[in-house]
């Protein structure tokens, strides 16, 4: 990191921001606005923040953020990126934005364009590319241990998100395939690249109170490999899983994170993180190892970080595609 450390502005103050915070924290001062929560979000994480060294100012205004940020990490609901993003960028500062990038194709394309033409960075935060199971299996696939890859299943569970009424709505959040089964369609892009074809079915039962919903997303990549995603939002009771089982012509490797569970089972969760969210292990934080690729990058003291705006928007198109699919029953070809 520089000398003298980014002055980094968090727009937004849900769930997600629980996860980003202790990250930024060890990266610079902290400075917060959202419309609801931004206190008690500042007031959860004071003790973190003297431990760190470092500060957490909350505003009043995005204009404000703005005014006094060097980088944006926005955090906000998916349907407000296309919002706050480019306000971003109109100021002049490099921007972290949560996956997925945009709700929008069209949306998820005009924000690259914008960091473009603003000459800024752009960071989608797809998360999961620094985890460190599907990290090794990139490293995997990119040296040539599996050979050519033939079959990849990657699976997703967790909790229905209930406690945010936005994430119900198809029309503002994407549902299931969007907001969770994103990360690992961007994953089967990212280890057997570009996606040619993609079929797709959903299904949506139980109540208002106790929802459950589930898709399985089958995509044909460019190289003839075939993937198939599959996520569950279960039951409030419902642990956050992951697994995954790739074979090539030379191996397979697979992971299930049921198996790794006993080491971080016993470690306190914050109350605005529930089964939505995986349990994290402090000491290997991906949400920190990332926000500290993205900041670093930013400061000219970094690589260029493993995932890209157009990376970010490509994933938006993947999702939408498999959403078109589930609506019309017919595969969708991707040019």
């Amino acid at each position: 990191m520089p000398a003298t450390p980014l002055r980094i502005g968090l727009v937004g103050a849900g769930g997600i921001a629980h996860a980003h915070m202790p990250g930024l924290l060890r990266l610079g001062p902290v400075v917060v606005f959202a419309r609801d929560g931004a206190e008690d979000l500042a007031a959860a994480f004071a003790e973190t923040a003297a431990d760190a060294g470092s500060s957490i100012t909350v505003v009043d205004s995005l204009a404000a953020l703005l005014d006094v940020v060097d980088v944006v990490d926005v955090v906000t609901p998916t349907f407000a990126h296309a919002e706050v993003v480019p306000a971003a960028l109109g100021a002049g500062k490099d921007v972290i934005s949560e996956k997925p990038l945009a709700r929008t194709d069209a949306d998820a394309a005009d924000l690259v364009q914008r960091a473009r033409d603003a000459g800024r960075a752009l960071y989608p935060a797809q998360v999961v590319r620094w985890f460190p199971a599907y990290a090794r299996l990139q490293e995997a696939v990119a040296t040539g241990l599996l050979g050519d890859l033939a079959v990849l299943r990657f699976v997703r569970s967790g909790a229905f998100p209930i406690r945010t009424a936005w994430f119900a709505d198809t029309e503002l959040s994407g549902g299931i395939v969007m907001d969770q089964m994103i990360h690992d369609l961007d994953i089967a892009r990212w280890i057997a690249g570009e996606v040619t074809t993609v079929s797709a079915v959903a299904v949506r039962s139980g109540t208002e109170a106790e929802p459950v919903a589930a898709a399985h997303v089958l995509l044909t990549h460019a190289s003839g490999a075939i993937s198939h995603v599959a996520g569950v939002w279960g039951p409030q009771h419902l642990a956050f899983t992951t697994e995954y089982s790739v074979t090539g012509t030379l191996g397979s490797l697979s992971h299930r994170s049921r198996d790794e569970l006993d080491s971080v089972a016993d470690l306190a969760v914050p109350e605005a993180v529930d089964g939505f969210l995986p349990q994290v292990d402090p000491a290997e934080d991906p949400y920190g190892l990332e926000l500290a690729d993205f900041v670093g990058a930013i400061a000219g003291t970094g690589p260029a970080p493993r995932v890209t705006a157009e990376d970010g928007a490509a994933a938006v198109r993947i999702a939408n595609a498999a959403l078109r699919s589930i609506a019309s029953g017919q595969p969708e070809v991707l040019s």
